[in-house]
């Protein structure tokens, strides 16, 4: 396909979301995991990943941290959908666990509640391959002082 055939770089709303998922993508966290974000619109994210036995405890199941994590991402980056200049950071989070999940593919999908100056809240939910929700967690998320214009993995999406 040719620069042409690609059609126009995105701008606005859509370009602050492609450099969102950049941002993402650029994490050092997420070098250890199979994950992608899609931010379809404002206040709303999907993250996509696998699980396998790697990420298992004792007890033959994802571990937690996993759970925390997606669960996370997905309502942190609902909320900063919504903010075109700071970087949001998480305050406080509460998770619900309500099924072991085992090795596959599971989506976290992130959807603001409130907010829009100062503090933003915002939910996920955790969905297995069978399309059953095995967790939830909701997070209160507010401004630092870092502009998303510094950071190297959003800067990029935008050139």
């Amino acid at each position: 396909m040719t620069p042409l055939e690609a059609g126009p770089p995105p701008s606005g709303e859509s370009a602050h979301f492609r450099a969102l998922e950049q941002l993402y993508g650029s994490a050092p966290i997420n070098r250890l995991f199979r994950s992608r974000l899609t931010i379809p619109s404002a206040g709303h994210s999907i993250i996509d990943f696998d699980v396998d036995e790697s990420q298992f405890h004792a007890a033959g199941a994802v571990h937690g941290t996993v759970y925390f994590k997606m669960l996370d991402d997905a309502a942190f980056y609902a909320a900063n959908s919504l903010v075109t200049d700071r970087f949001l950071l998480t305050t406080a989070f509460n998770l619900l666990f309500t099924r072991p999940i085992g090795p596959g593919r599971l989506r976290a999908e992130g959807r603001w509640i409130s907010g829009k100056r100062r503090v933003y809240v915002a939910e996920a939910s955790l969905i297995d391959q069978d399309g059953e929700e095995v967790g939830r967690g909701t997070g209160t998320f507010m401004r630092s002082q870092f502009p998303l214009s510094s950071l190297p993995g959003y800067r990029a999406a935008n050139g």
